[in-house]
């Protein structure tokens, strides 16, 4: 029924574009007080739509935020592999609206791209798994494996009440592994699958000293400046050589196989992009560790934002009474991020002086989360993009974090593969698009991936 299904798809091209485009008419942004109606009833299109094409037990499932949209299809036996598909139905805000060259929910296909808010991050990308569905339902056929969807309404603000919800509900949510397509491939020649995320800590640092502001000349020399402090606590986070310098921060950090690093050869090499986006010439930070090895599988410490004394025009000669900065770090396969925040925050006392009052504060923590390469999941996606791209994709890592991948690897024991279709598509950004071709050679992909798990 291969073949069938692919057919059936190509031929209704055009009908599921036309539906994809009254999905994203949808203005379902998530962290909006005002489009809580508009996130309910995006919820109900896709739930009602799920229904449609064959999927069934369909429900919009509560949770203390924006609903969960489920549905499964089981009738593929015991003997087969059940795969659980995650998405998300929430988009980002449309602000700058005026730098729009169409209006954010009115989707437009220009040049061989559909414009519009959530295109590519989540709903194109979701759509071509119930697509799919429908194609080889519609065709005459049966899934060749036990499909569950679980698609949720608050990835763009953090999947704030996701892990509670997966908590309760693991024996609905139960799969041999899971499949996400919310995520890139290298260029419209070259696709390629993400095989590990990378986890975070994120904390915050507060140093206080004096009761008030003091003035400089009167107390300077007598006071250790909490601002200085900060500064002394950041410079002893790294060597000169990017290498972090908190006691025990690498014990965990799983290394780069010699096959790994090969694998990640193979991904053309970024440095001309690198360089077009940070305007710089030359990367740095661990020497050991290429320019890929260092933004995906090496973990990381970032100032994210330092505060403290006055920051206003011309001078105000003041010792600040208090000063802080936010610092995120990256971990990768088998870091705890709760064992890192401790000993980041034991670094930070064990640096700072006794002088001054300093406070840790943890504001969060995801694990990373990885998927063997030769795993049957991510061997089956690869055989997938070949059949419907023409050319094998290439593994990588990516340097950002998605936590729900962690909490359903974690708690179902299902390894998960990335397969998306997206490019940069300008996604958290005015004119956010989707290569309609991609649209259509996702559709096929999947199609090829359930039939090759099934096998």
């Amino acid at each position: 029924m291969l073949s069938e299904a692919l057919e059936h798809a190509r031929s209704n091209r055009q009908t599921y574009l036309n539906q994809l485009f009254d999905f994203l008419r949808i203005p379902s942004i998530s962290t909006l007080a005002e489009h809580v109606p508009d996130m309910r009833r995006a919820a109900e299109w896709l739930a009602t739509d799920m229904r449609r094409v064959g999927m069934k037990s369909v429900e919009i499932l509560p949770t203390d935020g924006h609903p969960v949209v489920y549905g499964e299809w089981l009738d593929a036996g015991s003997e087969a592999p059940t795969v659980l598909v995650y998405g998300h139905y929430d988009v980002q805000p449309v602000d700058p609206l005026d730098l729009w060259d169409s209006p954010p929910f009115e989707p437009e296909v220009r040049d061989g791209k559909l414009y519009a808010r959530g295109a590519s991050d989540d709903k194109g990308q979701l759509f071509t798994h119930v697509k799919a569905v429908e194609s080889i339902l519609a065709s005459g056929g049966k899934l060749p494996i036990n499909v569950k969807m679980f698609f949720e309404g608050e990835e763009e603000i953090g999947s704030q009440h996701l892990t509670p919800f997966v908590l309760a509900n693991t024996d609905r949510l139960a799969a041999d592994s899971t499949v996400i397509s919310d995520g890139q491939v290298i260029s419209a020649d070259q696709p390629s699958i993400t095989y590990g995320l990378r986890g975070m800590a994120y904390m915050e640092i507060k140093v206080r000293g004096p009761k008030r502001d003091l003035h400089s000349g009167s107390y300077g020399g007598s006071i250790h400046n909490p601002a200085q402090v900060v500064g002394e606590i950041i410079a002893s986070l790294h060597d000169k050589n990017g290498h972090i310098l908190i006691p025990g921060f690498y014990d965990k950090v799983r290394s780069i196989s010699d096959e790994e690093r090969e694998l990640l050869n193979q991904v053309p090499d970024g440095l001309e992009n690198w360089q077009k986006e940070t305007g710089l010439k030359e990367p740095w930070g661990e020497p050991d560790f290429s320019l890929i090895e260092r933004v995906s599988s090496r973990p990381t410490c970032e100032v994210n934002g330092i505060w403290g004394g006055f920051q206003g025009k011309g001078m105000k000669t003041i010792i600040p009474a208090e000063a802080g900065a936010k610092i995120s770090m990256r971990l990768v396969a088998d870091q705890d991020p709760f064992e890192i925040a401790d000993l980041f925050t034991e670094h930070v006392k064990r640096v700072a002086s006794d002088s001054v009052e300093v406070e840790v504060s943890r504001l969060s923590t995801d694990w990373p989360a990885f998927t063997p390469i030769d795993s049957q999941e991510m061997q089956a996606a690869s055989r997938a993009y070949e059949a419907v791209w023409g050319v094998a994709p290439v593994f990588t890592r990516t340097g950002g974090t998605i936590p729900i991948v962690a909490v359903l690897q974690k708690e179902l024991n299902a390894p998960t593969a990335f397969i998306g279709f997206g490019l940069d598509d300008n996604i958290h950004a005015p004119n956010e698009n989707f290569v309609v071709d991609h649209f259509y050679k996702g559709i096929e992909t999947i199609i090829h991936y359930y039939y090759d798990l099934a096998r």
